[in-house]
């Protein structure tokens, strides 16, 4: 099989790493020579993101669903209380012939409502760590280990001098990662 083909199939290589002060040296080891790296961190990290804005789209998917949920638990009371079954008890305060809408009875409810929307649509929206990795200990990067994977599109990917780079910088292994 050629190195062009075998390039093909891979997906990049990855060097696993005990600390973040670690990772960071590798980065700035390999980020003059590859553009084409990412790193994965079990905690935020702002010297690994460089300059790179932080990326919002999974707190706004859970700060919308929240808002969702809350509004959607309000107007479930709404609807059940004034428009469908409302009741007129020793002829209460009413507006045009209907009951009038009490809104902080309601919001014991509303806040019922409001943690399940954002658990939901963050789960659906915001998938955990990508799992076509194939390195057995990957598993551990959302706990206790950080890893960097250069992908196999950068233009100056070389499968064995990756390996020789990544176990230089003191990774404690270097895998092939398959798509």
């Amino acid at each position: 099989m050629s190195d062009t083909a075998k390039k093909r199939q891979l997906y990049g290589v990855m060097g696993e790493f005990h600390s973040s002060d670690e990772l960071v040296t590798a980065i700035e080891k390999c980020g003059g020579r590859y553009t084409k790296l990412d790193a994965y961190t079990p905690i935020h990290r702002g010297s690994v993101g460089g300059d790179r804005p932080p990326q919002v789209a999974g707190a706004l998917i859970v700060l919308i669903g929240g808002i969702i949920g809350g509004l959607g638990g309000f107007f479930l009371q709404y609807w059940v209380s004034v428009i469908e079954y409302p009741l007129n008890i020793a002829a209460g305060p009413s507006i045009l012939g209907r009951r009038s809408f009490r809104s902080p009875s309601s919001a014991p409810s509303s806040a019922r409502c409001s943690p399940p929307w954002p658990a939901s649509s963050s789960s659906m929206a915001a998938p955990a760590l990508p799992s076509r990795f194939n390195v057995r200990r990957f598993a551990f990067a959302s706990r206790d280990r950080y890893f960097l994977c250069i992908e196999s599109k950068d233009p100056r990917f070389d499968r064995n001098r990756l390996h020789e780079l990544l176990l230089s910088v003191n990774a404690m292994e270097a895998n092939d990662v398959e798509p």
